[in-house]
């Protein structure tokens, strides 16, 4: 019975080594997989045979687990082949090939399709585009990386007119100082009926997705989706445009008309702002308006500022072109534009131009010396012309109103048995509706603070007359009426003769034609 034992052990030996040499193959795909990334180096044990190792991309350009050539035979360095075979670059590949396949599946991009890749700086995206078979791709960055991308300016793009069937612009647009000057090259580039595919980590919202279709006017947006990013960690918006054949020319302010006529706020109301979808949902997530006067508007009016939402802070406004503030009536530097609007609005970031506008000349020094200030030293009236201006610099101290120094238009033909010479004054008014045509479009983000001491009745109506009303992002106006005095109790100020009743119908007015308006103090 001895000899039986010798076959027996020789199987049990045979069993081990088959068994090392598997766990030897296993240990080998765990590293291959997990280290790096699914790729073989030269000179590395792999699966595959030699013969496997190399691959062909439509397009010109050759890759591989040993080498990378480009179509002219020439070896791609090293680096660049380690590059293109790393764990993180594949995964970025294949991020995009899986966008560019659904694309393909929804007949947004085909292989025929001529296409371009926007501040592709690495390349991933050309090479995913050529790895699923459009051939004819190319990537465009400040810095050469060749063979997939092309150096150049993304402003002024070395390419002809109407040459890409597909653009594909990539976190750029989340990133870029002058959003404009991209979509207007972009649009020069793009074939009519031609695919423009954005990637923006913005967009989550309807203002933002309507301050794209208005940067992107060239196009038509076909559909918009999110899509998980390449780190899953957060999500990223998809938003695919067509170029229209014909580029309609539309007027920038939106209107619409309608024959109403409202003299009871000094005026005809006799055009509205479009209502778009996501001009109704901000209003209806606006602060709800005081309807009932306040018996001290003093304390009720500057509470209320607390309630107000404002709109950087329930929007994403990202896809502007510009951002201005303007204060109509701004009296000195500390008074608004350095107390609030320096400190207290919500900016995302951005940096704002900003105009004060202050007829008074007593203000004029003070913002000689504040940078980025721009001032008019005029009045906002409704036509330009000299006009009377009361100013009123020795306070009443028991007075209600806030501050010193008011300043107002005077109407022609008014009283002047209460004032002396000193406090009025003749100076020049100009067309703040046309000013403001002439500064803004609606590709900008223009935030209004309007305090003119009772002009606002004369001036709101011109803005919807001129139509310069519709590119008010957002309006905080102060409605100056007959209000309640706190020096004396059940008395009315005589300075303002409008009710606080026409001022509610104001703020309604300005509400129901699509402008974001707040109550101010």
């Amino acid at each position: 019975m001895e000899p039986a034992a010798k076959p027996s052990f020789a199987r049990g030996f045979i069993s081990r080594l088959l068994l090392l040499g598997v766990f030897i193959l296993l240990f080998r795909f765990v590293y291959v997989v997990t280290v790096r990334g699914g790729s073989c180096a030269s000179g590395d044990f792999c699966f595959s045979s030699s013969s496997t190792e190399f691959f062909s991309l439509p397009g010109g350009v050759s890759g591989g687990a040993a080498f990378v050539r480009v179509s002219d035979g020439s070896t791609i360095s090293p680096e660049l082949r380690h590059l293109w075979t790393s764990r993180e670059w594949r995964k970025a590949v294949e991020f995009y090939s899986s966008v560019f396949q659904d694309l393909i599946v929804e007949s947004f991009l085909s292989p025929t399709s001529k296409s371009l890749c926007v501040e592709a700086a690495s390349g991933h995206e050309v090479l995913a585009l050529k790895e699923i078979g459009v051939a004819d791709a190319v990537g465009i960055s400040k810095k050469k990386s060749p063979p997939l991308v092309v150096a150049g300016d993304i402003l002024h793009q070395p390419f002809g007119d109407n040459t890409f069937n597909f653009v594909f612009v990539g976190r750029i647009l989340d990133q870029i100082r002058r959003p404009a000057d991209l979509a207007g090259e972009i649009a020069r580039v793009l074939k009519p009926k031609g695919i423009l595919v954005l990637l923006t980590a913005s967009g989550g919202d309807l203002y933002s997705l309507h301050s794209l279709e208005i940067l992107f006017a060239c196009c038509k947006m076909v559909r918009s989706r999110e899509i998980k990013s390449p780190d899953s960690s957060k999500s990223l918006r998809e938003i695919v445009f067509q170029k229209e054949e014909v580029i309609q020319i539309i007027s920038h302010n939106g209107m619409e008309t309608d024959d109403d006529v409202d003299p009871s706020i000094g005026g005809n109301l006799v055009n509205k702002c479009s209502m778009p979808e996501h001009k109704l949902q901000l209003l209806r997530s606006a602060e709800p308006l005081i309807e009932e006067e306040p018996q001290k508007p003093w304390i009720t009016l500057k509470k209320n500022i607390k309630n107000i939402k404002y709109l950087p802070s329930i929007v994403d406004m990202s896809f502007k072109q510009r951002y201005v503030y303007i204060d109509v009536g701004a009296r000195s530097y500390g008074s608004s534009i350095g107390s609030w609007f320096k400190k207290q609005y919500p900016k995302q970031n951005k940096t704002f131009e900003i105009y004060a506008i202050e007829a008074d000349r007593a203000f004029h020094g003070e913002y000689a010396s504040k940078k980025g200030i721009n001032l008019l030293p005029f009045a906002a009236w409704v036509r330009n012309e000299s006009i009377s201006f009361e100013v009123n610099h020795n306070q009443d101290p028991k007075s209600d109103e806030k501050g010193s120094g008011m300043g107002r238009i005077r109407a022609a033909g008014a009283s002047s048995k209460d004032l002396s010479p000193g406090n009025l004054h003749m100076i020049q008014g100009f067309d703040f509706a046309e000013w403001l045509k002439n500064t803004v479009t609606e590709k900008d983000f223009v935030v209004v603070k309007m305090d003119i001491e009772g002009t606002e009745f004369d001036l709101v109506p011109r803005l919807f007359e001129t139509g310069a009303i519709c590119l008010l992002d957002e309006l905080f106006l102060e409605c100056h009426y007959n209000r309640w005095q706190r020096c004396c109790p059940g008395k009315r100020s005589p300075k303002y003769q409008n009710t606080y009743g026409q001022c509610i119908h104001l703020f309604s007015s300005l509400r129901e034609s699509g402008v974001l308006v707040h109550q101010w103090w």
